[in-house]
């Protein structure tokens, strides 16, 4: 069914207990595991179709934020989510200890039974009032965010289509366009901090009350990180910084040459040739028909896929003033549909959006198939990996995209994937720190960024820019507010990338074969037995990223 035409109902909270109610019951009198999982599939149908209006609603919120009644929509489910949260939490209390568990574990397998056990750690009713309040503040901060309006040479523009000017080729341009972007979280400043200040003592009350010293094993749960903890994440971010940082800063020093400066600025990140970035060329809908020729040549599935994204009306890609900032990939359980949401703005991220978005929704095509919904429930390090991947094996038609720039992008995008690792692991050591210190101040707190800032970004030169230059940079970075400890998985996820990066310069039709492989076990082992299953380094091994950036220096 065409997005436009998927029929969208309020979800009824008290129904929905009620349906819930009877759905335990029915489990409490099953005599044998085949009766449980019977009922199971009645779970399956329920919780899909809640997830299906949720999902419309958000999106369709997303799409224009000033909507009123889809904006009265998205305040019901910010108050009644947690609920729900806790409604499922409740039925997954009867499968966890079901005497008939090891029947149902060897049927939807061990991994969706250490979720469950993380979900019943973090979601509990007497959380559910703080839960809700954190979803207002993350709203709230989103709508900030939503409502720029930057004037720019005559018209108003918000935070997503500055994006042109902020790596503009002429220096002076984008200089000036950070200034305007810079001014904007200026004038919020204070909403902002305040906002990030009520987060993080919610979160840390919610912690607390549970029994935590602080939020991050909460956040942890929350983040499903069923396969590694905080040590292991510690042991990575002591390899980014040893191995990747250098080379990170190697690569930063030829972008600089190639520019021909004398010194990077701020307002020069981004930016990797003299003569300005290689852009898409044509329309959006030329971009979209680029992409499903694209996808029809790389293989069968990726056809079949892309055919189905647009036949179906499942990308809203258009960068348009009041819609939301940012991208992402969701799904659509009721239609076996993901939905690709972006803001083309007519830079190269444009094109990002048919990799890595496609990576994630053609993985979600993959999955839907799967009669186990819980094989579906793949953690962040995973997910990324999909899509972080799926930017590498696309380049080859690079060329669909951006004629005889093409080249010039598969430079650009393999530097931009080695220099993020170092910014996306300080802002995982960021919250790291902010989480076990939750009494900072907002001035200290961007203390510690701009600490952070020296030891993983020490080319970055702010000034000229107070607000920067005090350390308020990651106030833009959205994930801070809405997931928190998320970002440290895009990092993971990037040394798979860049491994298959390497596997697919040596063999290509090998490295695709064991993409397919890793998307099709989806969720079905823990995240390292999948990396080892597909052919992978373990990222989280001593040694790994030495050995990832040795293989990449010397094909530089």
């Amino acid at each position: 069914m065409k997005f436009s035409e998927m029929p969208y109902t309020r979800v009824d909270i008290e129904k929905l207990s009620e349906d819930f109610d009877r759905l335990m019951q029915e489990f409490d009198a099953a005599e044998s595991g085949e009766e449980q999982f019977a009922v199971h599939q009645k779970y399956y149908k329920l919780t899909d179709h809640v997830s299906t209006l949720f999902t419309i609603a958000e999106i369709r919120q997303n799409i224009d934020v000033t909507d009123e009644f889809y904006s009265r929509e998205k305040d019901y489910y910010d108050k009644y989510m947690p609920v729900y949260e806790n409604l499922v939490v409740e039925y997954q209390k009867k499968l966890f200890h079901s005497r008939f568990r090891p029947w149902l574990e060897a049927k939807i397998g061990p991994v969706a039974f250490k979720n469950m056990e993380l979900a019943m750690r973090s979601v509990k009713p007497e959380l559910v009032d703080l839960m809700q309040e954190e979803n207002t503040l993350t709203t709230r901060y989103n709508k900030i965010l939503a409502s720029a309006q930057i004037p720019w040479d005559g018209e108003i523009l918000n935070l997503s289509l500055m994006s042109p000017y902020l790596c503009h080729r002429e220096r002076d341009v984008r200089k000036a366009a950070w200034e305007k972007y810079t001014a904007f979280f200026v004038e919020n400043q204070e909403e902002i901090e305040d906002i990030y200040d009520r987060l993080v003592k919610n979160r840390t009350r919610q912690a607390e009350k549970i029994g935590y010293d602080n939020y991050l094993p909460l956040g942890y749960d929350r983040m499903r990180r069923n396969d590694y903890d905080r040590d292991m994440i510690e042991s990575f971010r002591g390899q980014v910084r040893r191995d990747l940082v250098p080379f990170a800063e190697m690569l930063h020093e030829r972008r600089r040459t190639r520019l021909g400066l004398s010194s990077l600025h701020y307002y020069d990140e981004g930016v990797f040739f003299a003569q300005g970035n290689p852009v898409p060329l044509g329309t959006p809908s030329d971009i979209l028909d680029a992409g499903r020729r694209m996808y029809r040549e790389l293989s069968v599935q990726t056809g079949e896929f892309m055919d189905f994204m647009c036949e179906n009306e499942l990308f809203d890609v258009l960068g348009r003033k009041k819609k939301k900032t940012g991208g992402y990939m969701t799904y659509l359980p009721d239609y076996h549909a993901p939905f690709i949401f972006a803001n083309f703005n007519g830079t190269n991220g444009d094109v990002d959006v048919i990799t890595h978005e496609c990576g994630h929704a053609f993985q979600g095509y993959l999955s839907g198939q799967d009669p186990i919904r819980e094989h579906s429930d793949i953690t962040m390090e995973t997910a990324e990996t999909h899509s972080m991947s799926m930017e590498f094996f696309t380049e080859p038609w690079m060329d669909y995209f951006f004629g005889d720039r093409a080249d010039d992008y598969v430079k650009m995008h393999f530097e931009d994937s080695v220099i993020f690792v170092p910014y996306g692991t300080m802002v995982d050591e960021f919250q790291d720190i902010i989480y076990s210190n939750p009494g900072l101040s907002p001035a200290a707190r961007n203390e510690v960024w701009r600490d952070l800032e020296r030891q993983y970004r020490p080319h970055m030169d702010y000034s000229g820019n107070s607000c920067f230059e005090q350390g308020r940079f990651w106030q833009k970075q959205h994930h801070i507010f809405n997931l928190p400890l998320y970002y440290i998985d895009y990092c993971i996820a990037s040394v798979d990338a860049l491994q298959y990066k390497s596997w697919m310069d040596r063999d290509y039709k090998g490295a695709w074969e064991s993409y397919m492989k890793l998307c099709r076990l989806s969720a079905s082992k823990f995240f390292t037995a999948l990396i080892e299953d597909a052919g992978l380094n373990n990222p989280f091994e001593d040694g790994c990223i030495r050995h990832v950036t040795a293989g990449l220096e010397k094909n530089l």
